[in-house]
């Protein structure tokens, strides 16, 4: 690395988020903290929803730590987890590109670690980052230390941490995944084939069934302020989150304020016909103990705001309902609006008192 690189990189550092005055002051959130302060938030999730979620959260604090899930086991990390035995960085490599800048660094950075090669060899649909993390892996030996190392590398305005030491499979049951047989519930294995299956997924678990907790993730859960779970795959992002024991454990006793943030559309496959109070029914059969304390989902997502408010009910939780969708149509979240929603839950429903 270059003397010019090395300066850059260490320029980026100084000059994160958190330490810029002309980012917004964070209000009142889930315990108290010295005023001016940012709220600490740890987002869980996966994919393309957790991405979301840390795209919009990087804009409102500069204490962020992404903790994903280790179950995926298609396309280059599907590849590279079986021919390595390795965790599976796709969505490790996601959430470091969610969490670039939107200056030229951030951006370039961005695309690098996100672009696939194209060939005709053992290359083809590689991803450069998903090389770099599992490269780091073996040199390092430790999960944790290589992606906070490809974190600085990128200037990244956060941290991520896989959510489990070891690969999960992902099982599921499900009714009419043989479309010949639509009524029969058998066993899905894979987390590529549960988020793709035309039946309707009744439960998922995973293997190993007692999974161990990256001690940083737990940790993290425990001094945050504030907790997000979702938006994402329901079944194959979300969930799997709740079924590692010593991350419930810490979802249980943590004193943060919790936030689950619902899907803009059901997914095919997964979801298929589900409501905003079915994903809440479906997450409380997994997790029948867990409290949360704001349920967000998009207001034009919702045609039944009663029966959502009756389900986040039983979780304890008031519902808000805000704009966060792309104005183009597609069931994308804005970041800026997502950000504003965020912002507004954690000034809104924070306990009384100034930051710690």
């Amino acid at each position: 690395m270059t003397g010019r690189t090395t300066l850059r990189l260490s320029r980026l550092r100084r000059e994160t988020p958190g330490d810029r005055a002309d980012r917004p002051a964070a209000a009142r959130g889930a315990k108290p903290r010295r005023r001016g302060a940012q709220p600490k938030v740890v987002a869980l999730g996966g994919g393309m929803g957790l991405s979301a979620s840390l795209a919009a959260l990087r804009r409102i604090t500069g204490d962020l730590t992404a903790v994903v899930t280790v179950a995926d086991d298609g396309g280059s990390s599907g590849r590279l987890r079986d021919e390595l035995g390795v965790l599976p960085p796709g969505d490790l490599r996601k959430a470091l590109a969610a969490l670039c800048g939107d200056d030229d660094w951030g951006q370039t950075w961005a695309r690098v670690i996100q672009h696939r090669f194209q060939s005709k060899g053992d290359l083809h649909e590689h991803a450069v980052g998903n090389l770099l993390i599992v490269a780091l892996w073996e040199q390092l030996g430790d999960h944790v230390q290589a992606l906070d190392l490809v974190g600085k590398l990128l200037g990244a305005h956060g941290r991520v941490l896989p959510m489990s030491a070891v690969p999960l499979e992902l099982q599921a049951l499900v009714k009419g995944h043989d479309v010949d047989r639509p009524d029969e519930v058998g066993t899905v294995r894979g987390q590529a084939n549960v988020a793709l299956t035309p039946g309707e997924v009744q439960s998922v678990h995973v293997v190993p069934h007692d999974p161990p907790a990256v001690p940083e993730a737990v940790a993290a859960v425990l001094d945050a302020d504030w907790v997000v779970l979702g938006p994402g795959s329901w079944f194959s992002s979300v969930i799997p989150h709740l079924l590692v024991p010593e991350l419930l454990d810490a979802l249980s006793r943590t004193r943060a304020r919790r936030v689950l943030s619902l899907n803009l559309a059901p997914q095919p496959g997964e979801t298929e016909g589900f409501s905003p109070q079915r994903h809440l029914e479906v997450l409380g059969r997994h997790a029948p103990k867990l409290a949360l304390d704001v349920v967000l989902a998009d207001e034009a997502a919702v045609p039944d705001r009663e029966s959502l408010a009756d389900a986040a009910k039983r979780f304890g939780a008031a519902v808000e309902l805000a704009p966060v969708a792309r104005t183009d149509g597609s069931p994308r979240h804005d970041p800026e609006l997502l950000a504003a929603a965020y912002d507004r839950i954690f000034r809104m429903h924070g306990r009384i008192g100034p930051w710690r």
